[in-house]
């Protein structure tokens, strides 16, 4: 009885911090990775994808990052978000 109480109260503390980290990951996607004077500049976030071969037809500035409109080396659409500090792409979709 005393090993499965433990066990019952082991699981309930595991669930109980993965609903907190979940709930923190959740709320960060809202708000911005750094303040914005740490960001790196719109100019800069285009040089960084042309340098590598893109055609960036437009980076527009959202509440947490950056989001890159442009072309591949094929001359396909893609959307990336991307982190407005170090410039590393988040996430990176086909854009139809």
């Amino acid at each position: 009885m005393h090993k499965r109480l433990i066990a019952t109260a082991s699981a309930a503390a595991l669930l109980a911090a993965l609903a907190v980290s979940t709930g923190t990951a959740f709320a960060s996607d809202d708000t911005p990775a750094a303040p914005r004077d740490q960001w790196m500049t719109v100019e800069q976030v285009k040089e960084t994808f042309t340098k590598q071969g893109y055609d960036v037809r437009q980076v527009k500035v959202e509440d947490n990052g950056y989001e890159v409109y442009a072309l591949d080396k094929d001359g396909k659409r893609f959307e990336a978000d991307v982190d407005p500090v170090t410039g590393a792409v988040v996430k990176m979709e086909a854009d139809d």
